[in-house]
C-alpha cells in the first residue's frame, strides 16, 4: 500500500519546513519535514527541493515498515495515519508498542485509542503533539483531516 495525499498534508502541517537545522524539543537536530539522522549537524542547510526529495525517501522507509509490520487489513486512511504516526515516533517505538500489539489482534479501535498516549517529550505533553495525534486519530477512524485548531476543520 502506498500513502495518500492526506498523509503528505499531515506530516507536512505539523512537521513545517525548515531549511537551516534545528534541535527539536526533544534535542535532537532536525531539518526540512522532520528529518533527523546522523548528517543533520548544527549549520546544515537546505533548499526547499531538497526537504521534498529527503521527505519522500523518509515516507517510504516508513510506508515499507508500516506495511510489513501490520497483519491485519486496513483502509488507505488507516494506513495514511499510521506512516504519520511512525513519521514521528520511529519505526522502533512502533515495533514494540501497545498500538500495534491490538491493532494485530484486530482490535482498531484500541489501536486508535492508544494514539493520544505519544503526546510527551522528556515526560511533558507538548499540546502540538497532542494535536498531531488528534489528527492522526481522527484520519484513522474518519477518514478525514482535522489539524483541531480553534476546534475548526482545516
Amino acid at each position: 500500500m502506498r500513502i495518500s495525499e492526506k498523509c503528505i498534508d499531515l506530516v507536512k502541517h505539523f512537521e513545517s519546513c525548515f531549511l537551516q537545522a534545528y534541535k527539536c524539543p526533544a534535542g535532537v537536530w532536525t531539518i526540512g519535514y522532520g528529518h533527523t539522522g546522523k548528517s543533520v549537524t548544527e549549520g546544515l542547510k537546505i533548499t526547499g527541493e531538497e526537504a521534498e526529495i529527503i521527505l519522500k525517501s523518509d515516507l517510504d522507509v516508513r510506508e515499507t515498515a508500516v506495511s510489513k509490520l501490520i497483519l491485519v487489513k486496513l483502509s488507505q486512511h488507516q494506513f495514511d495515519a499510521l506512516v504519520s504516526f511512525v513519521f514521528n515516533v520511529g519505526i522502533d517505538a512502533f515495533r514494540t508498542s501497545t498500538l500495534l500489539r491490538k491493532l494485530n489482534l484486530g482490535n482498531y479501535i484500541g489501536a486508535a485509542n492508544e494514539l493520544p498516549r505519544w503526546c510527551k517529550t522528556k515526560g511533558k505533553v507538548l499540546p502540538g503533539l497532542l494535536r498531531r495525534r488528534k489528527s492522526e486519530r481522527h484520519l484513522f477512524l474518519n477518514g478525514e483531516l482535522n489539524y483541531f485548531q480553534g476546534g475548526k476543520k482545516l
